[in-house]
Order: C-alpha cells, then sequence, then structure tokens
C-alpha cells in the first residue's frame, strides 16, 4: 500500500500540495477531486517519485520511496498519465512497453509479456487492432492502448490521470468499470477525476483537494454530506434514489 505522510511538494521551491496525509488501499477505487489548480496531478507525481517531497515522506509498503529504484517503484505503481506523445508504432509494440520494468537491455519479450500484454488489450477492448499504428487509431481507441500498456504493467497500485477525458459516455463507464474490475483483484486504484457525479457513485474513497490543501477523504456518502464540494466547486451538489442506485447531479449555483 502507498501511504502519503504530511507530504508537501511542488516545483521551484514553491510548494503546490501541503502537509497532505493519504493512503491508497489495496481492494479500493480512491478518486482524487478538485478544481484546476488544486494539485492533484502533483500530488500524484509526487507519490509515483517523478517529485521529490519537500517535506514528510511516501511509503511503499512501509518503506520509504527514496528507498527504491525506479524500476521498484515501476514494478509497485503503474501510472496513465492525461497528456502524452503518439510516437508511430503498432499498438501490440506499445503495449509492451508495460513490461519494461521486468526486463533487461537490450529488451527481449517473452511469450509471457506477449501473453500479458494480449491479455490487457483484450480486457481494454483494444485487440482487434494490435498490428494497427497508434497514430491511425481514434481517441477513444489510442486511449484503450495505453490503458492496456499500464494494466501490462501489472502493478498493486494504479494510477490514471484524467482517463475518462475525450471519452463518449459509455467508454466512461467502461473505464470505470475497468477501474472497479482491478480493486475486485485486490489492486489500489487512484483516479483523477473532474466528473463529481461519476466520483461519487463509483468510488470507495474520495479525496478532494483545494488550493494544495486536503480538506476531505472518506466515503463517497459522507463526503457528499459534508457539503465540502459544494464549497470547493460553488455549485449545487444533489441525490436521488433510482432504480439502477444513487444517482448525484448538480447545478450551476450552491444552495
Amino acid at each position: 500500500m502507498i501511504q502519503l505522510e504530511n507530504l508537501s511538494a511542488g516545483y521551484g521551491g514553491k510548494p503546490v500540495v501541503r502537509n497532505v496525509t493519504l493512503d491508497f488501499p489495496t481492494g479500493q477505487v480512491t478518486v482524487l477531486l478538485g478544481p484546476n489548480g488544486s494539485g492533484k496531478s502533483t500530488l500524484v507525481k509526487a507519490a509515483l517519485g517523478l517529485l521529490p517531497a519537500m517535506e514528510g515522506e511516501v511509503l511503499y509498503d512501509g518503506r520509504n520511496i527514496q528507498e527504491l529504484s525506479p524500476k521498484e517503484i515501476a514494478q509497485r505503481a503503474a501510472w496513465l498519465t492525461q497528456s502524452r506523445d503518439t510516437p508511430s508504432i503498432l499498438a501490440l509494440k506499445m503495449v509492451l512497453h508495460g513490461r519494461f520494468p521486468y526486463s533487461g537491455y537490450p529488451r527481449r519479450y517473452s511469450r509471457e509479456d506477449y501473453a500479458i500484454a494480449r491479455s490487457a488489450m483484450e480486457a481494454t477492448g483494444s485487440l482487434p487492432y494490435e498490428n494497427e499504428n497508434v497514430r491511425t487509431l481514434s481517441g477513444g481507441q489510442r486511449q484503450s492502448v495505453y490503458l492496456a500498456m499500464t494494466l501490462a504493467q501489472d502493478t498493486p497500485t494504479v494510477f490514471m490521470d484524467e482517463p475518462t477525458t475525450y471519452l463518449d459516455i459509455r467508454r466512461q463507464l467502461e473505464i470505470m468499470n475497468t477501474a472497479r474490475e482491478l480493486a475486485a483483484q485486490g489492486k489500489a486504484v487512484v483516479l483523477v477525476l473532474h466528473d463529481i457525479a461519476l466520483a461519487l457513485e463509483r468510488a470507495d474513497r474520495v479525496a478532494v483537494l483545494r488550493e494544495g490543501e486536503l480538506v476531505c477523504w472518506d466515503i463517497p456518502e459522507a463526503v457528499f454530506r459534508s457539503g465540502v464540494l459544494q464549497q470547493t466547486f460553488r455549485v449545487g451538489l444533489h441525490r436521488m434514489d433510482t432504480p439502477h442506485g444513487i444517482r448525484y447531479y448538480y447545478t450551476e449555483e450552491a444552495e
């Protein structure tokens, strides 16, 4: 399990997130919510060791992240980034990049690597275009390839930064279903989202960041009842019971 203890991190000596204590339990989906600039992506980068802690520490199963090599970190946590370059490469070869933490140099993929990569592609619906160039794929298809690459890394913790951006509603729901399936397999899944309703309906825990500080971290219903989302996003937030479970919706102004 990854734990953040009184963590402060940022850029150029200036903290973006301050004094955050938070953990990401195995078998659960944790969603990070907050306005633009609240520090969500910065927090994820610090949790992955891509940004050093200015104060506090990041622990992987009780070990300080500073004691781990980049390869050891990559074997413990995978990251689906929000923005990325699109190389000219076949989709299967891209997904095989997820096996880098387990290979030496020069990289020679084993039968097991190929099996894991194809299994990840099947899970994300990208297997039919394994031999197509990633640049020729649609935005949603590319996203499924990158998600497959993340799953092929086969780590106990999976971070996804805005994985539903630019996807249609069906694909958004499929991404959330994948997150839930990974949690059911015993993985810790951490999502950075902007969709409040989707987070409240699908997460096990919701962490709310505002101006670099963790202002709430609890089960979705408790976060909803706290009023912190209304205060943070300055919207009206409501819930209703439906035949398919509790659904949340928001209005323009907080009430």
